[in-house]
């Protein structure tokens, strides 16, 4: 669990296996707790992006 994939809106880790929704952006697959995180994360990918990224490049 410790590996799973943090939904990019909301913060939440998520199960890929039961994963509510996945997009591949740029070569990535993000995945969603919900259709609501999925669809906020498609008006504005990079956004949620830039989010996720910024503790990886605080370490």
């Amino acid at each position: 669990m410790a590996n799973d994939p943090i939904d990019p809106v909301c913060g939440m880790q998520v199960d890929k296996d039961s994963a509510a929704a996945q997009v591949e952006y740029k070569g990535e697959t993000y995945y969603f707790c919900a259709i609501g995180c999925k669809e906020r994360f498609e008006e504005n990918p990079e956004k949620f992006i830039e989010r996720i990224q910024e503790p990886q490049k605080q370490q």
